[in-house]
């Protein structure tokens, strides 16, 4: 729950602002926009007989400032373009600043050179992000925090981590019986913190993967014998990473494992994987559509409806975002 200075509060209504969505989120445009107490703008996002993307923006938006909400999740090609589409409408039509409010960034682990011959498409989405005329990005737990300096306009990464920190506090899931797992090396510092907000221990799973989705446990480090686990990740995809490093957990004498994840991609068989796994419960946000049958199994879903309003409202006044996370 955001907690906010009396200095802080200034309502939007009446202010030359305005909201609109693509079709990737519709749900949590609808949340923001209750939290904001500002409609969203009227808009077609619809599809020619051809296939290609109609977009026409319904209302006058001369001079003000416009926030995109569009996610670039499944289906991400058309989610982008979308996205893509939206900005190139809004900026023909006079808007005066226009901000990308990406709660997943789609793409993001294609972020560097694996190996020879291979784009980097992270950077070519910040590309045409920045050409489609967006002035600024806000989005959350970018997969590698690098992403940001893809961008010659400014970005606004928020983080979920104490959203689901709240979570597990009212959980009663706190103290030296609670150990918090990162499963790789590069989720190290995400972990860390995490632990220290809810002073517990920390371990490391070390993992290599022989092919793309596929990973292998190598190692644990920390212990994990008669705790509670955490595991925390910035997305579940697949859903196997999760599952081996929990079943490797428990196997070193876990008691149960939990796990946290900002975005739920849950492509393919993931949420059957994770419902005939052993892991106790799955901590998700709201970035990405949670289908049903994953709302009736072992998923909880946290919204971040106000985490992002309220960057909207600062990024539209000029005040500290970061400020949130202090």
């Amino acid at each position: 729950m955001l907690v906010l200075e009396k200095t802080d509060v200034k309502s939007l209504k009446g202010e030359k602002v305005k909201l609109f969505t693509g079709n990737a989120n519709a749900q949590l445009a609808k949340d923001i926009s209750t939290y904001l107490e500002v409609p969203l703008g009227k808009a077609t996002v619809a599809r020619f007989a051809n296939n290609e993307i109609q977009v026409k923006i319904e209302e006058n938006v001369r001079g003000t400032d416009v926030f995109v909400i569009q996610p670039t999740c499944d289906p991400v090609n058309d989610s982008l373009m979308e996205l893509l589409i939206v900005i190139d409408a809004l900026s023909r039509s006079s808007a005066n600043t226009i901000t990308a409010v990406i709660p997943y960034y789609g793409y993001a682990k294609q972020e560097k050179k694996t190996a020879g011959r291979e784009p980097i498409t992270a950077k070519l989405v910040a590309n045409l992000l920045t050409v489609a005329s967006a002035d600024r990005i806000i989005t959350v737990d970018l997969h590698a925090p690098a992403i940001q300096g893809f961008f010659d306009i400014p970005v606004d990464n928020l983080y979920a981590l104490p959203v689901m920190v709240e979570h597990f506090v009212k959980r009663g899931l706190t103290g030296q019986d609670i150990v918090v797992v990162s499963p790789d090396a590069g989720g190290v510092a995400r972990a860390s913190q995490f632990a220290e907000k809810l002073q517990s221990s920390l371990a490391i799973i070390f993992k290599r993967r022989p092919r793309p989705d596929v990973s292998e446990i190598i190692e644990l480090v920390g212990d994990v014998q008669g705790k509670t686990a955490i595991i925390i990740d910035d997305m579940i995809s697949t859903g196997g990473t999760l599952v081996n490093a929990a079943h490797a957990i428990l196997e070193r004498g876990a008691t149960r494992v939990y796990a946290c994840a900002s975005h739920a991609i849950l492509a393919g068989d993931a949420v059957r994987i994770i419902e005939e796994s052993r892991i106790t419960e799955v901590v998700v946000t709201d970035t990405i559509p949670v289908g049903a049958r994953a709302r009736d199994s072992k998923f909880v879903v946290l919204s971040l409806a106000s985490l992002l309003g309220e960057s909207i409202r600062r990024n539209y006044f000029h005040m500290s975002v970061s400020k949130l996370f202090t």
